[in-house]
């Protein structure tokens, strides 16, 4: 069933404003659009009288009601596909996404995302953008493990926007990266765009076509003087920020895909078999290791940390043998 009508009086003050624009700033956790969508499909009501112009005055002393309808199914169809929940109230979920997940149904990968999993999880408790489907604030690549947080209502999706927007949220990552970065500890700075030459692929494009990207590392641990593990904090949040820093750095992480080309320098002095298994992990020795954010509801403080998943913390302890 529909929740109760949200209510809203206008004043003399909003005369001057959009009805679109009031209600948004009345009902903070929907967004103008939706909120467009609402009122051309009948769902809003000034003194009990339907009204669809979004660009309407509101009157003063009118009572403006928006009725939710209840979530249609999602297009993604649940899958019972096991998830790790470190966290999860009515507004929202934070789990430990396992490398090889992904995250969205695209193409390649219609089904057995985290999408999928958490739609069968959470069932009717989910309500984001009028479907019963998870708010994705944040993603992690396929093959980087780590906390996730996910928004189960259209309020929670609202806070953890502005949260992510305004950089107030914490990351902190544990990357696994060839040869020793100079200085120890700073910050990799580059706007990242869409390579020009290879689509599928990201890039630092410093003149024009990328958006401006900010990482802040420090080198936790050397082994063998050719390799590293960092821990990188992001500033901002954009595509493969952190392979991308690097690799243009001259650090590309170990097992990476797409940004480590060839062989590096650094692995040449290794004896076998680590040097064989460093050069043959199968995907990015990247783990999203703590995730800090104010609850968007509530505004309490949360975080919430994970050690790296079985096939890195193998390597790192295969890593650390003399």
């Amino acid at each position: 069933m529909p929740d109760k009508p949200l209510r809203a009086e206008a004043t003399a003050a909003d005369a001057a404003t959009r009805l679109d624009r009031f209600l948004a700033a009345r009902f903070p956790a929907l967004s103008r659009a939706r909120l467009q969508a609402l009122l051309a499909s009948g769902a809003v009501a000034a003194d009990g009288a339907r009204i669809a112009d979004a660009a309407a005055r509101p009157r003063p002393g009118s009572v403006y009601t928006v009725t939710l309808p209840a979530p249609v199914p999602a297009r993604p169809q649940g899958q019972p596909i096991p998830l790790a929940v470190l966290y999860e109230d009515r507004d929202l979920i934070v789990i430990d996404k396992p490398p090889g997940l992904v995250v969205h149904p695209a193409p390649g990968n219609p089904d057995g995302t985290l999408v999928n999993a958490l739609i069968a999880h959470c069932g009717p408790d989910l309500a984001v953008g009028g479907e019963q489907r998870p708010g994705i604030v944040h993603r992690l690549d396929k093959d980087t493990s780590g906390v996730m947080v996910a928004a189960k209502t259209e309020r929670a999706m609202a806070g953890l926007v502005a949260a992510f927007a305004a950089r107030s949220a914490e990351r902190h990552y544990l990357a696994l990266a060839w040869g020793l970065p100079v200085p120890a500890a700073g910050e990799i700075e580059g706007a990242i765009g869409r390579d020009p030459r290879e689509r599928k692929r990201m890039a630092i494009r410093p003149h024009g076509g990328g958006r401006e990207a900010l990482t802040r590392y420090r080198t936790l641990e050397v082994f063998a003087g050719a390799v590293s593990l960092l821990e990188c904090r992001l500033a901002t949040g954009r595509t493969h920020q952190i392979r991308v820093h690097l690799a243009a750095k001259g650090h590309p992480l170990v097992g990476d895909p797409v940004y480590l080309r060839r062989v590096p320098a650094a692995a040449r002095g290794l004896g076998e078999p680590l040097r064989g298994r460093l050069l043959d992990f199968p995907r990015q020795a990247l783990h999203a290791a703590s995730l800090g954010f104010a609850h968007p509801v509530s505004g309490a403080p949360l975080r919430f940390e994970t050690p790296p998943p079985e096939d890195f913390a193998a390597l790192l302890v295969a890593l650390a043998i003399p």
